[in-house]
């Protein structure tokens, strides 16, 4: 294999292994050393570094290697993009699994918004953001790196769960009750328009952007940009 795909698994496996880990086994010695602040700023950096050492070892790694699905890839891309950023939009609105003052008393209230689809929202729009990425079958890079933000948001909102529990007691039991951690996407049409539209708005602007960032054209902007 080449060298720069190890030192991109290397990165990618750093950057999920020190959020689980500083997230669940060692949160509690961390905060016991470091004190609330002091951990929050630890586990920032930390994510920060080896984000950017995933970012680096991404660019140095070759960038087209696989046969990719052409434009049905694309197609299907899109399609999944899109709840992506409804769910995660809707995510930053009444989420009891944010670190605010009001959690404790979101996690009791009934599920709404796109609660009411999952109660791991932010979770499985980087899933799907993941899946979309791995469904391109565009390079090595993108797939291993894709694959490792899957999991992270996917085993991450499992053993967020168990953590909630024991921080946030009946609060958080209540909010299991009410809702799922599997997605119901018979309820998606019935998450609201802030979502829907703030949602389709990420969309536009996530997949215009693309173009500046990673110099390919996605979404429907393809549209216009492809001959």
């Amino acid at each position: 294999m080449d060298g720069s795909l190890v030192a991109l698994i290397a990165a990618n496996v750093a950057f999920v292994g020190t959020h689980f880990a500083m997230s669940h086994p060692l949160r509690s010695s961390l905060v016991k050393a470091l004190g609330v602040g002091g951990f929050r700023i630890a586990y920032s950096l930390v994510s920060f570094a080896t984000l950017a050492w995933v970012y680096i070892a991404f660019k140095a790694a070759p960038p087209t290697d696989l046969p990719r699905s052409g434009e049905i890839g694309w197609v299907i891309t899109t399609l999944l993009t899109l709840p992506a950023m409804i769910l995660l939009a809707g995510s930053l609105i009444g989420n009891p699994a944010l670190p605010t003052p009001m959690a404790q008393t979101q996690a009791r209230a009934e599920p709404r918004g796109v609660f009411l689809v999952t109660r791991h929202p932010m979770m499985w729009g980087i899933a799907l953001w993941a899946l979309s990425h791995i469904v391109l079958w565009w390079s090595t890079r993108t797939l291993i790196t894709a694959l490792a933000m899957g999991v992270l948001a996917l085993v991450g909102a499992y053993l967020q769960d168990a953590k909630k529990r024991a921080l946030m007691g009946d609060a958080w039991a209540t909010w299991e009750r009410r809702t799922s951690y599997w997605p119901r996407w018979g309820k998606f049409l019935s998450v609201g328009a802030v979502p829907l539209v703030g949602g389709v708005v990420l969309w536009l602007i996530a997949s215009w952007l693309h173009f500046y960032v990673a110099g390919i054209p996605a979404g429907l902007w393809r549209l216009i940009t492809l001959p």
